[in-house]
């Protein structure tokens, strides 16, 4: 999108925070006092003594007292016009209560709908630090959608309002060439791949980066694909056209297949421990025949084996998931296939351990989009009965904010630019009203965020 510039510095900056923790999240996880910004960019990070030079007569100098400063978060999984047609309501909170939280929202029939929905949603992030996020799945195949928040003319939305300037979060978007949650079809694909154009690129605010594929349902309801039996002796399967388990599973690869020798980006809802194994490989195959950093990568991936994330960390394949679901459904989850399952269950420490990209995000409106229960969730493993479930899975925070941040910039290809607070990148952050590393990680949804700033913008301050 753009390009870095680490050699920009300045005579006097625009503004200047000092006096706090600045976590840079680069390569060493530094943590510095001061930051300056000029012109959309991060001019210097240091300390006091270092910053204070670049402050002018024209700075707004922000005094941190403890505060501290973090890369804007990058929701790398969050439905932003759905989120924006539901908020407050959230799946997850529905399903807790035992109820579907009765009549669905009003369909989205127009333009004007879905923009007030993605400015709803652009709101709300400023005011919780997010300033990136990937909507995961918009295109002809939900052209006609029960809620009109996922097809085709969403793109368009979301390009128009990024070329009047009007999105306060950069966003990164993914085609969809089936249904959401349902079958898809190796003809639906490649025809969607040769006969749809996306809107153009406004760079640095819009990009259309690849492609979503659903592969299979979730375990809980039986229906992922696995290795291992369920309690009652199914395995699932693949929601993919095709008369037997040998031809669905030749479908989806031939689905990635296209979409990777397209040039596309490829992202798979997989979740069954043999549909992580499946996708897995077809992008390992895919990468092996061109040698192109595709940046493929698998979303939820609630069931993945040892051999499956070996695999992931050889050939450069993300995982993006959301920690709140298992400390909301492991039981269901353990319920469905036994508890000696739980070894392979979201195992973000082990993805992690063996080099495997992670990216943590929300599924908003799954999920709430608020990153700080996120980490939290990640630390702890804590739910909200106070049980731990998954504890050997457990990160440390810094770790938890590279999977808000740098991580997924790499997932958009635009680690070089965003997703960390180093001289150069662009001056996208938001600042914490407590010391990040000294707040107990369940006190951590309770401490507020007071500044968001999304290209040395301010976008959200209290």
């Amino acid at each position: 999108m753009l390009p870095n510039d680490s050699r920009y510095d300045a005579a006097s900056a625009d503004v200047v925070m000092t006096g706090g923790k600045v976590h840079t999240v680069d390569a060493a996880d530094t943590v510095a006092e001061s930051i300056a910004i000029t012109g959309g960019r991060i001019t210097r990070v240091g300390s006091e003594d270092e910053i204070s030079s670049l402050i002018g007569p024209d700075t707004r100098v922000i005094p941190l007292r403890g505060r501290s400063v973090l890369p804007g978060i990058n929701d790398s999984h969050l439905h932003g016009v759905w989120l924006g047609q539901m908020w407050p309501a959230l799946l997850m909170d529905q399903m807790a209560a035992g109820h579907h939280g009765g009549e669905p929202p009003a369909r989205l029939e127009t333009s004007q709908d879905r923009r007030g929905a993605i400015l709803r949603t652009a709101e709300l992030l400023a005011s919780l630090g997010v300033t990136s996020y990937t909507e995961p799945g918009l295109g002809p195949g939900e052209d006609n959608g029960a809620s009109g928040c996922f097809g085709s003319a969403a793109l368009r939305d979301y390009a128009d309002l990024a070329a009047e300037g009007r999105l306060t979060s950069r966003v990164t978007a993914l085609m969809l060439f089936g249904e959401l949650d349902g079958a898809s079809s190796l003809a639906g694909v490649l025809d969607g791949l040769r006969d749809f154009t996306p809107p153009a690129d406004v760079p640095g605010w819009f990009r259309v980066a690849g492609v979503k594929i659903f592969g299979d349902g979730i375990p809980p309801m039986r229906n992922a694909w696995m290795d291992e039996p369920y309690t009652d002796g199914t395995y699932g399967g693949l929601l993919v056209e095709g008369a037997s388990e040998a031809e669905r599973e030749a479908v989806l690869i031939a689905m990635i297949d296209a979409a990777h020798a397209a040039g596309h980006q490829v992202a798979v809802h997989a979740t069954g421990s043999r549909t992580t194994r499946t996708v897995t490989d077809a992008f390992a195959a895919a990468a092996s025949r061109d040698g192109r950093d595709a940046r493929h990568y698998i979303i939820h991936g609630d069931v993945i084996s040892s051999r499956t994330l070996a695999t992931m960390a050889a050939a450069g394949i993300g995982l993006n998931t959301q920690v709140g679901i298992p400390v909301a459904t492991e039981h269901m989850v353990l319920g469905a296939l036994g508890e000696d399952i739980l070894p392979q269950t979201w195992p973000t420490r082990d993805a992690l351990d063996i080099g495997v990209k992670l990216c943590l995000s929300s599924d908003a409106p799954v999920l709430t989009p608020d990153w700080r229960v996120g980490i939290a969730a990640a630390v702890t493993r804590r739910g909200l009965d106070g049980a731990v479930r998954g504890a050997a899975q457990r990160l440390a925070v810094t770790e938890a904010l590279r999977a808000y941040t740098i991580t997924p910039a790499w997932q958009d290809g635009a680690e070089s630019w965003k997703g960390s607070l180093e001289a150069g990148k662009v001056a996208d952050l938001c600042v914490l009203d407590g010391d990040l590393l000294e707040v107990e990680p369940e006190a951590l949804p309770q401490v507020p965020v007071s500044l968001t700033m999304v290209d040395g913008r301010v976008v959200h301050e209290s």
